[in-house]
């Protein structure tokens, strides 16, 4: 459904050429003349925006802004007015506007405005419905968060794999949550009364790392002044999470590839074998292909780990994951600090998508809890966030080079720099080509609902099915 917007105006005539202008752009417009009669049609119809006169007779338009926020406060509102200036600017603002312009009014200025209070608004809603989702949740599945389609595919392999016997291999970025993964996969296995036991094998020194592994014998070293049980044991019946296993030193290979095949163990300094009966998880943020081909893993060893591999996504391709976490590490963190936050605003909300997150969920958590500390409202801002998730969308801009634009220049064949209009059909190209004509996922990257997706194409004449051809 296209996007509607209310205009309202005691100018007839201006709010006649408004609508036509909106309709011939894709919009669903109609139109009021006065503030009473607008807020009785915004009672009977959806509006997604309402664009409003600030100077008006009876109700002026900082009244009808303010009692329309009080009815509607998810409602965005843009006002223009002939009189521009700073005092009347803040009014609005203050009176619940989402926006202002001045006339005479630009219709690609407009609609700018418009597309914004759109993406504001369903920010704001999926930022409550996340926030209301979160707080219904079943705690046996909260350490498992996410409804994108790579997040689905993930925990539909979990399911499958779960009751089985076969070593998994979980891979992914630094803070991607593998061993979130790892227990997930425990605790929906058949030994999930069994005991989970987890090893970082990156952070042991080698000779510590297989005592700590297979276990010793009294007097087996300076320090072995008593038998001790390794962690195999200790995850007998259960299993048992080898975590950064690229890191693994190679004279614990062999040793832990005989463990695989034949279920046995020998502790340090001891004759007799110990049978043990524990499913291995590995993980790692390493490529272990790479490391077999230059010689620190044994072929042999990564085909016993990856019987199966689990992948996790970053979370910079997880899309509105990112919001649904953020709301969970909100919810938690409010909790212990005992600080009432009830979510994200829309500002908050569209930063944190438009930041990379290189250090993944890890990062986002952390990034939470200090803006929940520092928050003074109710609401997580953006000035509660640190400055490069705020700066994140003005990075993309201010990294370009002048090489970059002089070559896109070049390549849209103009005499002088492109604008803004040329610049945006070639970037809706580009990753139209990139999503191989997908117009959701397209639409989810650029940061666009379909409506307006669609409503560009249109506007700038793209071909899409010619882009994927390679015509365009």
């Amino acid at each position: 459904m296209n996007d509607q917007v209310m205009i309202v105006d005691d100018d007839a005539s201006m709010c006649e050429v408004l609508v036509e202008r909106l309709m011939r752009r894709g919009y669903d417009a109609d139109h009021c003349t006065s503030g009473n009669e607008a807020l009785q049609a915004i009672k009977e119809a959806s509006f997604q925006v309402v664009v409003t006169d600030l100077n008006m007779p009876g109700m002026s338009g900082i009244e009808f802004c303010e009692r329309l926020v009080d009815h509607r406060p998810n409602l965005p509102v843009i006002v223009i007015t002939a009189f521009g200036s700073l005092e009347t600017a803040v009014a609005a603002i203050r009176a619940g506007a989402y926006d202002f312009l001045t006339k005479p009014l630009d219709i690609d200025a407009l609609t700018i405005a418009i597309d914004r209070a759109v993406e504001r608004r369903q920010l704001g809603e999926e930022v409550e419905r996340l926030r209301r989702q979160v707080g219904e949740r079943d705690s046996g599945r909260a350490e498992m968060i996410g409804d994108s389609a790579k997040m689905r595919e993930l925990f539909s392999m979990i399911d499958r794999v779960a009751s089985t016997p076969s070593s998994v291999l979980i891979t992914g970025e630094s803070g991607t949550g593998k061993e979130l993964v790892a227990r997930a996969l425990h605790r929906r296995s058949k030994r999930k009364d069994e005991p989970f036991v987890a090893v970082n094998c990156a952070a042991l020194p080698d000779s510590l790392l297989e005592s700590e592994l297979f276990g010793h014998k009294k007097g087996a070293f300076t320090d072995a002044r008593d038998d001790k049980d390794g962690l195999f044991v200790q995850a007998n019946g259960g299993t048992l999470l080898l975590d950064e296993v690229g890191d693994l030193p190679l004279s614990l290979q062999p040793k832990l590839l005989r463990v695989l095949e034949e279920r046995q163990i020998r502790p340090v300094g001891g004759e007799e074998t110990v049978e043990v009966d524990v499913r291995i998880l590995a993980a790692t943020h390493r490529d272990l292909e790479e490391q077999v081909e230059n010689g620190s893993l044994r072929e042999d060893l990564y085909f016993r780990l990856n019987v199966i591999e689990l992948a996790l996504p970053p979370l910079r391709e997880r899309g509105r994951d990112i919001l649904a976490l953020a709301q969970h590490f909100i919810e938690d963190f409010a909790d212990l600090s005992e600080h009432v936050i009830e979510g994200l605003s829309a500002e908050a909300a569209r930063a944190l998508m438009q930041y990379d997150w290189p250090g993944n969920v890890r990062e986002l958590r952390n990034y939470i809890e200090r803006a929940v500390v520092l928050a003074l409202q109710d609401q997580i801002t953006p000035e509660d966030l640190p400055a490069r998730v705020r700066g994140a969308g003005r990075q993309g801009i201010q990294q370009g080079s002048a090489v970059d634009m002089l070559a896109l220049q070049a390549q849209l064949g103009k005499g002088g720099m492109p604008t803004m209009s040329e610049l945006e059909a070639q970037y809706i190209a580009f990753v139209l080509r990139q999503t191989e004509g997908n117009k959701s996922r397209a639409a989810e990257l650029l940061g666009f609902d379909r409506t307006t997706l669609y409503r560009k194409i249109d506007r700038y004449e793209i071909d899409a099915a010619a882009i994927v051809e390679g015509e365009q």
